[in-house]
């Protein structure tokens, strides 16, 4: 059972499933979540730019404004709210990939059980909440400043804007660095207690690279050790 009775947090859900929809604001609702829906995503990103949300729950096929151009546009308005996307069972693994690069944070594949998706939910508010207390002190690599106490990022003295779960990730492999950091624990201290598999963790390195690194084919910090992990040297 998930224990967000005293939480609080609030949710949007896009989802044009009425049936999904009332699944979802039923659970969530019982939880102690409040909950906010749409039906389409033009009505989604509407309330979504203007609300303050603590997690989006989005699907991917919507009409009017599919999930992928809701999480790029989100992003592109500097907007770091978590989103968990709901994928159909056929989507391919490289659509996953495209919703990571977008900026989405999670996904859960339809049919999803309701145990996992609270799960889900909860793992990802809990990483929010923890990025946003945030650890004091500053980083510097390369051209690269991280800024834990604030949560900010920049570049060449360009803000770069990081996903709550791309912060959490590059924050891990900073306090470690030197080290060798291993898929499953990333998951275990990024991801928490969603269930996911260890292939996810590599659309978030590719993507973060891309924002950090000078030369994101030849990463300079962020080194993949081949079977093993990740490791970050300065």
């Amino acid at each position: 059972m998930i224990d967000a009775k005293r939480s609080g947090e609030k949710i949007l859900v896009v989802e044009d499933d009425e049936a999904i929809l009332m699944i979802l604001k039923d659970d969530l609702a019982y939880e102690g979540y409040r909950v906010s829906l749409a039906r389409d995503g033009r009505q989604g990103l509407e309330k979504a730019l203007v609300g303050s949300f603590d997690l989006i729950v989005l699907d991917v096929l919507l009409p009017r404004l599919n999930g992928f151009e809701i999480c790029k546009r989100l992003r592109e308005a500097g907007i770091t709210t978590p989103v968990l996307l709901l994928t159909a069972a056929r989507t391919q693994e490289t659509d996953k990939v495209t919703g990571f690069e977008l900026g989405a944070d999670d996904y859960v594949t339809k049919p999803f059980g309701a145990r996992e998706l609270l799960a889900r939910i909860k793992a990802l508010l809990r990483r929010s909440a923890a990025g946003r207390e945030g650890v004091a002190g500053e980083f510097r690599f390369g051209d690269v400043l991280v800024d834990f106490k604030g949560r900010d990022v920049s570049k060449n003295g360009k803000a770069v804007h990081l996903t709550p779960l791309e912060f959490g990730l590059i924050k891990l492999l900073i306090e470690r660095r030197g080290r060798v950091v291993t898929r499953d624990e990333i998951l275990d201290e990024v991801w928490d207690e969603a269930i996911v598999s260890p292939r996810t963790v590599e659309p978030h390195i590719v993507h973060l690279r891309q924002k950090l690194e000078e030369d994101p084919a030849r990463p300079c910090h962020i080194i993949g050790v081949r079977g093993v992990g990740y490791k970050f040297i300065v």
